[in-house]
């Protein structure tokens, strides 16, 4: 997921710095042509949908928090652990039946999210640094958390 949002940041950035191609001037402008005022260039084309694009909305989470949504786009039930209220190295168990779908790592330090409520390896998990990670949307349910020492 972080690579996704990286690659998008850096096609969007490339997209917006990208010049527009002028029409020929040894060449009319015609409505086909795609240079034509009512046909931008692509790449004007493409920077104008980035701007209109709607930019994401980031949950709510302080510094020295772990903050999980229960659903993507940091939506449904929060639960918030703060780091002087959580054991480092230990797995942390969400409540039973809840799980999360959206996170924001604001701890300082690396947290890795499983989907195991168990922290068990045979399942899916990912870390997450801890300078301000936000993702909108993790690739499983998680259902439990370790945070690490720097």
């Amino acid at each position: 997921m972080r690579t996704t949002v990286l690659t998008t940041a850096a096609l969007a950035a490339l997209c917006l710095l990208a010049p527009a191609s002028p029409a020929s001037p040894a060449s009319p402008a015609s409505p086909a042509s795609p240079a034509s005022p009512a046909d931008p260039a692509p790449a004007t084309r493409t920077a104008q949908a980035v701007r209109a694009a709607p930019q994401p909305r980031l949950g709510s989470c302080a510094p020295g928090e772990l903050c999980l949504w229960a659903k993507p786009g940091f939506t449904g039930a929060r639960h918030v652990h703060e780091l002087s209220g959580i054991d480092i190295e230990s797995c942390v168990p969400l409540p039973a039946g809840a799980g999360a779908q959206a996170l924001a790592n604001r701890t300082g330090r690396p947290v890795t999210a499983y989907q195991s409520a168990e922290c068990a390896e045979t399942g899916e998990f990912e870390t997450y640094p801890g300078g301000g990670t936000w993702v909108p949307q993790t690739p499983y349910r998680v259902r439990a958390f370790k945070v690490w020492e720097n």
